[in-house]
């Protein structure tokens, strides 16, 4: 007998083809509450700040997150897998414990994809959910607020067809009084196990010491497999609880959701993205009664852990055939794909290499977001910065322009003068079960979404002298995405903050259906601006109002606490040290007594389009006005006008930034280039794989951004 039928592999491979995974728990909500104390004086301290501003001290300033991923969600489950770099499950209750205990804030909401949600996990989230709102001792000033929300994300394959990622955000979260399903977006791929028969063997084998959490993986995609359709073209309330539910786009979401009557916010996020946004898509064919719904989508989401979606840029039509050349502030990844092509040739300067590059970036044009498949064998490098955006903070990787919050507000429905009046939050979007995750830039590895062991394989395939071709229908979710590339885009996530005049539920929605709310990069930065001179009094941000004559405004920032290492002794008081090694990553939100610089506040000011030749970029001025501040840690206050806002026949739209005092970030410069001294870059070295000398830090100036003022003439009186 061969020996190997009598050694240990034998058995290994035999467990391996007939073992079954195990369904995913939610786990288990630690059933304390932060302590009151502490509450209490974090809550005297934000209204204490106020009054010193001269601001009503019956409002205080909140920090959440809504845009949370835990293991229910199949591509969050993905990366926890060992051989990914991942650490395990984390389920709703590591969320919720995370929330309360380690990033210590306000409010956060669950948002896991619906495409994966089974009836068993939605009925576990609702149940998980209720239990971390459970466990504070007073309902009506609670230490932490939990909201129930699902995510819908759908994805097209062209600029017509693609709406988008959308978080639903509900009020409540009483049984009977939610959706006993989340409503998904198409998803072809829904319930098919990403990998082969081969792989589902060699999977367990390879890591056999975690090979329970791949047979749960599989398990996982069973259960979403199990799950029947739900018939098309019925009223949702008349349908079974146990089916797979599918909006086709944002305007039959929105009509799902009046069914059921609930009070739900319906927030875009990741809009700028270009991982999975096609070239040439703009937020224009959303703004219509059909596709756009001004009661919930109120809120944009400008910051998260992929980056900002803030910054408008008037950079060429990737939607034609032609391939544009580069300019001084763009270099389009379709150009640098015949560059990588032409460097292969014997002879770059021969005309049969300038076809094989003509060939290289028409290719990519055609492949959309697929494009990067058109090059085989080019590694991250090679792609030096073609697509980014040059100049903008924290940028999404690949930015498209037409999806920034800057061209929403300035975009006008000519036909009906519908405009949108977004107010602007930061979230997180782990994937790891850890809203609030940006107030400590530290272990890259456990706190950002960056699946750093494939990234560090760096090229695709072996590398061609030729391009080839690829049919973007044909290719799957997973292989249109650059995931290699996107390592180094991934950050800590933002927060969203409110205005609240109070700490319950109620509070904290009505305050973010009023738009009194604005988001930052993940410090939590004190933010107030007003219009002083509305003719219904003062306008706090979000407001829409009127002046006669010249607006004048006031703003008050002040900085972030700088912060402890470890963890306070309240949370080793909840927690055992094992939980917070594996929920906090060893750390947790920490404040000293010392707040960091607020440096400079800047202006922006968007006029609304009122022609359908009017360019957006003439429209968006960006700074308008900027105010050094003094460095004082006491914070920033200042006041200034618009005297051109006199006789305007057009609403004009102003929000501000408050930019903090340098310090580190993870992924802060995503790329490192080197460059000339024309500013093109020469020579990318992308973060793939931190290590104890390269730990991918660098300085960023932390900031928040206000929900605009909507400013318009009042009427002449006569």
């Amino acid at each position: 007998m061969n020996p190997w039928c009598r050694g240990p592999w034998l058995a290994s491979l035999l467990l391996a083809l007939a073992c079954s995974g195990e369904h995913e728990p939610p786990g288990v909500v630690t059933n304390r509450e932060r302590p009151r104390e502490e509450v209490a004086a974090r809550d005297a301290l934000s209204r204490a700040s106020a009054t010193t501003r001269g601001r009503s001290a019956g409002k205080q300033i909140l920090f959440g997150d809504l845009h949370t991923h835990t293991t229910f969600s199949q591509d969050a489950f993905s990366i926890s897998l060992p051989l990914l770099g991942g650490e395990g499950a984390h389920p709703p209750a590591d969320a919720c414990d995370y929330a309360r205990f380690c990033s210590s804030l306000d409010f956060w909401s669950i948002n896991d994809h619906a495409e994966g949600l089974t009836p068993l996990h939605w009925e576990e989230t609702r149940t998980s959910v209720r239990a971390c709102n459970a466990a504070t001792s007073d309902p009506a000033n609670p230490d932490l607020v939990t909201f129930l929300g699902w995510e819908w994300t759908q994805v097209g394959t062209s600029a017509a067809s693609h709406f988008g990622h959308k978080n639903v955000v509900l009020r409540e979260t009483a049984e009977g009084k939610v959706p006993p399903r989340p409503i998904a977006a198409p998803r072809k791929e829904f319930g098919k196990i990403p990998v082969g028969p081969a792989q589902r063997v060699l999977m367990p084998l390879a890591d056999w010491q975690n090979r329970q959490r791949y047979w749960d993986f599989f398990t996982l995609y069973e259960e979403m497999g199990a799950v029947p359709p739900c018939e098309v073209g019925v009223d949702t309330r008349e349908l079974p609880d146990d089916c797979h539910e599918v909006a086709a786009d944002p305007r039959e979401l929105y009509e799902k959701l009046d069914q059921w009557g609930v009070d739900a916010l319906v927030i875009p996020h990741g809009t700028a993205w270009g991982l999975s946004t096609p070239p040439g898509t703009t937020l224009r064919q959303q703004l219509s009664q059909e596709q756009h719904d001004p009661k919930r989508q109120i809120a944009f989401e400008i910051y998260s852990g992929h980056g900002t979606s803030e910054e408008y840029r008037q950079w060429p039509d990737l939607t034609q055939q032609e391939c544009p050349a580069p300019s001084d502030d763009y270099l389009a990844c379709c150009w640098q794909a015949g560059e990588i092509i032409r460097s292969r040739c014997e002879d770059p300067t021969a005309g049969s290499c300038d076809e094989k590059a003509a060939l290289a970036r028409r290719y990519y044009v055609e492949a959309g977001v697929g494009g990067h498949n058109t090059v085989p064998g080019a590694r991250v490098e090679d792609w030096l910065d073609c697509g980014q955006c040059r100049g903008c903070f924290m940028p999404a990787m690949d930015m498209r322009p037409g999806m920034t919050g800057q061209a929403a507000l300035a975009m006008t429905n000519l036909e009906d003068g519908a405009r949108f009046r977004f107010g602007f939050i930061g979230s997180s979007d782990t994937h790891r079960a850890r809203p609030g995750n940006g107030y400590k830039e530290t272990d890259p590895d456990r706190t950002i979404d960056s699946i750093r062991p494939i990234a560090a394989l760096g090229g695709r395939g072996e590398a061609s002298p030729d391009p080839v071709p690829i049919v973007l229908d044909e290719l799957p979710i997973a292989g249109r995405r650059y995931t290699e590339r996107q390592a180094s885009f991934y950050v800590t996530g933002g927060l969203v903050a409110v205005h609240a005049e109070g700490r319950d539920r109620d509070a904290v929605y009505d305050a973010l259906e009023r738009r009194e709310v604005y988001g930052t990069s993940g410090d939590r930065i004190l933010l107030w601006f007003d219009l002083l001179n509305a003719t219904s009094g003062t306008a706090a941000m979000g407001s829409e109002a009127s002046v006669s004559g010249v607006p004048r405004f006031r703003v008050s920032a002040v900085g972030s606490f700088d912060q402890n290492p470890g963890c306070p002794v309240s949370v080793h008081g909840a927690l055992d040290a094992a939980r917070i090694e594996s929920v906090c990553a060893g750390e947790c939100y920490h404040p000293a007594d010392t707040r960091r610089r607020i440096d400079a506040i800047e202006v922006v000011r968007i006029r609304a389009q009122a022609a359908a030749d009017e360019s957006l970029a003439e429209l968006i001025e960006d700074p308008w006005l900027r105010h050094a501040c003094s460095g004082s840690p006491d914070g920033c206050d200042f006041e200034f006008e618009d005297p051109e806002f006199a006789g305007t026949d057009r609403e004009i739209v102003y929000y501000v930034r408050a930019l903090q005092e340098p310090t580190p970030a993870i992924n802060g410069d995503p790329l490192r280039c080197a460059r000339d001294e024309r500013g093109f870059c020469i020579e990318a070295r992308p973060c793939t794989s931190p290590s104890s000398d390269d730990s991918c830090v660098s300085e960023i100036r932390e900031r928040a951004w206000s929900s605009p003022i909507f400013v318009s003439a009042a009427p002449t009186v006569e």
